[in-house]
């Protein structure tokens, strides 16, 4: 009788316990995501906001006086075109090398019999921490006879090392049975590779083509060191010169005013946040149709070792 007593109530201290654990869960996740949330909303407020309003509030949550002229200033500048041309040239070109090198590497080195294995692997790493530097890669693309190109920027990176292991490991964890059954059949490596391997790896493929996409997409730096011609300026830094002339135009016109200097650059910064809205937009239209893969191949891809 007493046993039929206690039981109800520990599980009602249990239930009591598991809920005071949830509460503190779904607390510390709400203020996660309102630290990450109200920096983007902020920005993209800015973008909208008035000089005049954002003047009196740089704080600004919900403006009273929406407007796009930050947006209309940018677009107006026809460099913009310029650079969303570039970067897209630059990504329909370098994903594909990423991947097609990538795929390639990580499954020679997933398979036990590849001779030197461990070399390469260890070559790999040992780029992740060590690199040659600028100077021999410039010298390099330089007597490839690739500067001021678009081939320069795409070449320039052709695997990211830190993709290569996942993507390694996600190799690592299918069964050893579906190549086996295969080679029995008379399948080469290639066979094996494209129908059997890369059809199960479909959350690998999702989550490291988007790795390779906002790479790509975000690309400034090589860009800056090997283009010089202005009609092959990827987006990034398109943005950075608009922006950046902005300013300088404001500050020439308004002289020495402070305070009506202070105003345009007001104006400026919602520039600012404007060309990050840009930037981040067709990413951020892209992930949604890859995020339940991109939470699986991650998970998968670092598990196994």
């Amino acid at each position: 009788m007493k046993k039929n007593i206690k039981e109800p109530i520990a599980s009602i201290v249990g239930e009591k316990r598991v809920d005071g654990t949830l509460i503190v869960s779904y607390t510390l996740l709400t203020l996660l995501a309102l630290i990450i949330i109200v920096p983007f909303l902020n920005v993209l407020v800015i973008s909208i906001t008035s000089e005049s309003e954002y003047v009196r509030s740089p704080f600004v949550l919900f403006p009273a006086e929406p407007t796009i002229d930050s947006y209309r200033a940018l677009f107006a500048d026809g460099r913009i075109w310029i650079g969303y041309r570039t970067t897209l040239t630059i990504l329909l070109l370098g994903l594909p090398v990423n991947i097609i090198l990538t795929v390639c590497t990580a499954y020679a080195l997933s398979k036990a019999a590849f001779p030197g294995k461990k070399i390469f692997m260890l070559y790999a790493l040992f780029t992740m921490f060590f690199s040659g530097g600028i100077i021999p890669l410039y010298l390099l693309i330089k007597s490839l006879s690739l500067t001021n190109s678009i081939w320069s920027v795409v070449m320039a990176s052709g695997i990211n090392t830190f993709y290569l292991i996942i993507m390694r490991n996600y190799f690592l964890s299918l069964p050893k049975e579906l190549t086996e059954s295969a080679k029995i059949d008379g399948a080469n490596e290639w066979s094996i590779l494209f129908r059997i391997i890369l059809p199960l790896s479909t959350p690998i493929l999702a989550t490291i083509t988007l790795f390779y996409a906002v790479d790509r997409w975000n690309e400034w730096f090589n860009a800056m060191i090997f283009i010089r011609d202005m009609e092959k300026t990827p987006l990034q830094l398109v943005l950075r010169s608009i922006v950046i002339d902005a300013q300088m135009i404001d500050s020439s016109v308004l002289g020495g005013s402070s305070a009506a200097s202070e105003s345009m650059t007001r104006f400026a910064m919602g520039m600012k946040m404007a060309a990050v809205v840009v930037t981040m937009a067709p990413i951020m239209v892209v992930y949604p149709f890859l995020q339940k893969y991109f939470v699986k191949g991650v998970l998968v891809g670092a598990i196994k070792t």
